[in-house]
């Protein structure tokens, strides 16, 4: 299995997730043509896509799901309420699968389990997917809060892509109202760093080899901030793999997910 984050941020967000000849996209949130740029930057194939999966609804993870739906003609995977949130914005002919909580459902090559999260979106979900050969990967963003059930769904993976969406500072001082502070940093809203660090930790285990910190914040966040939150909370703990910092901008490198590597942090630019 290989993973590549196409991008990731509060401008959209989509991940790549490839296996032998099949490939799935997990988030949309980019426009058809960016979309195909990035796909073309990672050199990937659109042609290998079997099936778009969403998190939720919301424009930064949905924005091109149903043209690209349509140009490639692949089913779209969520949860019913996703499903029914976009119903207006599909074709006619756009065939959809609705995913059951905690239970895998067959995308190609590949198996797609839905886990609920606490995010203010009709009913958003993280992902767990698995191919043939075993590797597991998850992504946790827009998570609102580490519920049970999150902190479970992140345990024996592979690999992981989480959000680290703000620092707690930054957010106090970035000139957000009130209103919209208090909802990012609420149950419903976003995972700051300390929360994510706390979350990998929990995680963390010998076969973790690989940990994405997405979706971070152009205003409340820096790569550099995320990682070190992350890492401190790691320090001592089991994990030993590679740590990405994923960019809003640029795709990651591709990443050979399930194999054993060396602890290695790439932190992007930060984001414009």
């Amino acid at each position: 299995m290989r993973l590549t984050v196409l991008g990731s941020g509060s401008r959209g967000n989509a991940i790549l997730v490839e296996s032998g000849g099949s490939a799935l996209l997990i988030d949309a949130g980019f426009s058809l043509r960016e979309l195909l740029a990035r796909l073309a930057a990672a050199a990937a194939e659109p042609s290998r896509l079997r099936a778009i999966v969403l998190t939720h609804e919301h424009g930064d993870h949905a924005r091109g799901a149903a043209r690209a739906a349509a140009a490639w003609s692949v089913p779209i995977l969520a949860s019913r309420g996703t499903l029914d949130a976009l119903a207006g914005t599909l074709a006619a002919d756009t065939a959809t699968v609705a995913l059951p909580p905690s239970r895998p459902v067959a995308a190609g090559a590949f198996t797609v389990t839905a886990f609920p999260t606490a995010h203010d979106a009709a009913d958003p979900m993280m992902v767990v997917v698995e191919d043939g050969d075993g590797p597991r990967l998850g992504v946790a963003y827009d998570v609102g809060t580490p519920t049970v059930a999150l902190r479970h769904a992140c345990r024996g993976l592979d690999a992981l892509v989480l959000e680290t969406n703000h620092d707690e500072v930054l957010l106090r001082a970035s000139g957000y109202p009130p209103a919209v502070r208090a909802r990012i940093a609420g149950s419903g809203g976003h995972l700051s760093n300390r929360q994510a660090g706390a979350l990998a930790r929990e995680a963390a285990h010998q076969g973790l080899g690989t940990l994405v910190l997405a979706h971070l914040s152009d205003r409340c966040n820096r790569p550099e901030l995320a990682l070190r939150a992350v890492q401190a909370e790691l320090a001592g703990s089991a994990f030993a793999g590679r740590i990405v910092v994923a960019g809003q901008d640029a795709p990651t490198p591709t990443i050979e997910v399930g194999t054993p590597a060396p602890q290695l942090t790439l932190p992007l630019p930060r984001p414009r």
